[in-house]
C-alpha cells in the first residue's frame, strides 16, 4: 500500500512540475515581447511552496476516489493538481504575520520569510487562480469539470477554508465550546479533503451515493487528520513535524488536543477513523488502500 501512495504521489509531482514549466514559458514569453523584467520572482514563489514536497494526500485522495468509483485515476490527475495548488495557496496565507505567523513550512522558512509579504500573498492569489485554469482545463466531460470546479470552489470559499481560517483568528485568546472547534475545523480543514474525494468520484461519472460516501469518509479523516495534527504540535519534533512545534500555544489558540488531552484526541481519531471506513460500506471497488489510507493517517508521526 505504501508503494501505491508513493506511485501516486510521484505522478502528482511529475504533472505539478509540467504546470509550473507552462506558468515560468508564459512569463519568459511576456519578458521577450515586454522587453521589461517580467515577473519570475512571482513564478518563483509559487513554486517555492507548490514543489516543496509535501504528502499530497488530498490528491491521492482525488485519484483513489476516481479509481475505486470504476474510473480511470490518470483522468483525475489534472482536478487532483489543481486541489494541491489550492492546498498551498491556502498553506501561504495561513503562514502569513496577519494569520497564524509560522515562520517554516515543511521544514523551511514560508513563503513570506523567504519572498516577502506581499509577494507571498501574490504567490497565494495565483496559486488559486491557476488551480481553477488547471481544473477547467481538463479533458474530461464539461459537466463533469462544471461541478469539479464549484466543489473546489465551495471548498475554498465562505463554506470552507476562508470561513474557518476567519473563525480560527476570530477565537484566538478565547477557549471555544467543543462543537465551535469541530465546526473550525471541518471549515478550515476537512472541507478541501472532503472536496478531493468527492471531485475524484465526480471524475469517474460516480453515483451521487459514492460523492456522499466519499465526502463522509473524507471528512472523518479531515478531523482525525487535524486531531493528529494537534497532538504532534505538542509532542513531534520539529525536524520530523516540518513546522514550529507549539505554534498554536504560542498563538494562544485553543486546538482538540488541549480540549481533550492528547489521550482524548487519541480516542477522537479512532473513532473518525472507523466513521471514514465504515462510510466506504460496499459502494467502491477494491476499497482496501482507501481503509489503510485512513490508519495511516490516524497513526503517522510527521
Amino acid at each position: 500500500m505504501r508503494r501505491e501512495l508513493s506511485r501516486w504521489q510521484d505522478a502528482v509531482n511529475e504533472r505539478l512540475k509540467t504546470c509550473v514549466e507552462s506558468c515560468a514559458e508564459v512569463c519568459a514569453e511576456t519578458r521577450a515581447t515586454s522587453g521589461g523584467a517580467g515577473y519570475a520572482t512571482l513564478i518563483e514563489a509559487m513554486n517555492y511552496s507548490l514543489l516543496s514536497g509535501g504528502k499530497r494526500i488530498r490528491a491521492v485522495l482525488c485519484v483513489k476516489f476516481c479509481e475505486a468509483a470504476r474510473g480511470n485515476p490518470e483522468d483525475a490527475l489534472d482536478a487532483a493538481c489543481a486541489i494541491e495548488m489550492m492546498h498551498t495557496y491556502s498553506l501561504i496565507h495561513d503562514d502569513l504575520p496577519c494569520m497564524d505567523d509560522d515562520d517554516i513550512r515543511r521544514g523551511r522558512p514560508s513563503n513570506h520569510i523567504r519572498y516577502g509579504e506581499s509577494t507571498a500573498t501574490l504567490a497565494g492569489d495565483a496559486l488559486q487562480a491557476a488551480a481553477f485554469e488547471t481544473l477547467l482545463g481538463s479533458k474530461l466531460p464539461p459537466g463533469n469539470v462544471v461541478r469539479m470546479a464549484r466543489a473546489l470552489a465551495r471548498a475554498a470559499g465562505p463554506q470552507g477554508i476562508c470561513a474557518g481560517q476567519y473563525l480560527d483568528l476570530s477565537g484566538t485568546g478565547k477557549r471555544p465550546a467543543m462543537d465551535a472547534l469541530l465546526e473550525l475545523n471541518a471549515l478550515k480543514t476537512a472541507a478541501l479533503i472532503a472536496a478531493s474525494a468527492r471531485i475524484g468520484v465526480i471524475a469517474a461519472g460516480g453515483t451521487r451515493e459514492q460523492e456522499t460516501a466519499a465526502e463522509r469518509y473524507a471528512r472523518s479523516v479531515g478531523l482525525a487528520f487535524q486531531a493528529r495534527d494537534d497532538i504532534l504540535d505538542i509532542t513531534a519534533a520539529q525536524v520530523e513535524f516540518g513546522k514550529p512545534i507549539g505554534s498554536d500555544r504560542d498563538n494562544d489558540k485553543t486546538t482538540l488536543a488541549a480540549l481533550l488531552g492528547v489521550d482524548g484526541c487519541n480516542e477522537l481519531i479512532g473513532a473518525e477513523t472507523e466513521k471514514a471506513i465504515a462510510a466506504l460500506g460496499g459502494k467502491f471497488a477494491a476499497p482496501e488502500f482507501l481503509v489503510w489510507l485512513a490508519r495511516m493517517l490516524a497513526e503517522r508521526n510527521s
